[in-house]
């Protein structure tokens, strides 16, 4: 299963990934937003988006990405690591 997180924290970029590898998932993490956002996102299994950690804009472009390409969304206020594996745990469990 691939995942793509968007927001959370920089320095627990490498958590996150490790967290996903753990649950046999494949995980992509977007903590900012650079050049080329919608093109990095893909057509992944499910999008995380850590809503208190991200912009208005990026979740705005991630909805409409995941509208276009029918792609599960879950939306997370906290970015911890617990969420992280409550949200796992629904999905690839």
């Amino acid at each position: 299963m691939s995942v793509v997180i968007i927001g959370g924290h920089e320095r627990m970029v490498t958590q996150y990934e490790e967290i996903c590898r753990s649950y046999g998932c494949k995980a992509k993490v977007m903590a900012k937003e650079k050049g080329g956002f919608k093109k990095k996102i893909g057509v992944p299994d499910l999008i995380i988006l850590f809503t208190n950690t991200v912009s208005h804009k990026m979740v705005t472009n991630a909805v409409a990405e995941a509208k276009r390409n029918h792609v599960q969304i879950e939306r997370v206020h906290t970015s911890s690591a617990s969420a992280l594996h409550g949200i796992l745990e629904q999905y690839c469990a």
